[in-house]
């Protein structure tokens, strides 16, 4: 699975990791929705930490599109609640 940092790159996860993902992006999406943006912000910390860690990054050179693209970094709530919602970022 390819997944994306928006501003950032791509780093290659497993089928595996995609499990741990998907339940990462599920805490976000349920912050969201409850609107508790300190909770959303936490989420979204260990989503993005979880990615850079666990994932291998992809090389510059290597033309693979994203399975998942995961908003930058920075951002906003706002921008996130559209983001972050029905199924998330990680359908399934």
């Amino acid at each position: 699975m390819i997944v994306r940092i928006a501003t950032e790159g791509q780093y290659e996860l497993t089928e595996g990791d995609a499990e741990v993902l998907n339940e990462l992006d599920n805490h976000a999406v349920a912050a969201c929705e409850a609107g508790d943006e300190e909770q959303f912000k936490q989420a979204f910390k260990e989503l993005i930490e979880f990615v850079r860690k666990t994932g291998q990054p992809v090389a510059e050179d290597r033309l693979d599109a994203s399975d998942v693209i995961i908003p930058p970094p920075d951002v906003s709530f706002t921008e996130a609640q559209a983001e972050f919602s029905g199924e998330g970022l990680i359908p399934g």
